[in-house]
């Protein structure tokens, strides 16, 4: 009671427990589960469009073995992303396997939309 009295209670730490503070707990918790729910079908929906994009293309310069000047990274990846499909991803969300492409091919990303939900999207690079 002491350290609850003296400490807790004074730094808003913990409230005490009466039948009014259980219920906006109650509603509290509610609220945060429905938009949790919310964002976590967005992500859900934005996952499968992602997964389901089809013939992504990055564009770039390259010389006669396939050797791209310069590299692909996840900055053109996004930038590929929002041009053609008209979505907005954030490039620290994208995941390259090793850091940067230097070469003409095709390969895959991983797209870390939300906590534990994540998509894979293959991408060709192609010459210009």
């Amino acid at each position: 009671d002491g350290y609850a009295n003296n400490y807790l209670i004074p730094q808003k730490l913990a409230i005490i427990a009466t039948e009014s503070a259980r219920k906006v707990l109650a509603e509290n918790l509610k609220q945060r589960a429905f938009k949790e729910e919310k964002i976590r079908n967005e992500a859900t929906a934005l996952c499968e469009k992602l997964q389901s994009m089809n013939g992504l293309k990055i564009a770039t310069k390259a010389g006669e073995n396939g050797k791209i000047y310069g590299s692909i990274n996840t900055i053109q990846l996004a930038d590929a992303i929002k041009a053609q499909f008209d979505l907005d991803i954030d490039r620290k969300k994208i995941a390259l396997k090793g850091d940067n492409i230097k070469e003409l091919g095709s390969y895959k990303a991983t797209v870390n939309v939300y906590k534990d939900i994540k998509a894979e999207l293959a991408f060709d690079v192609v010459e210009e």
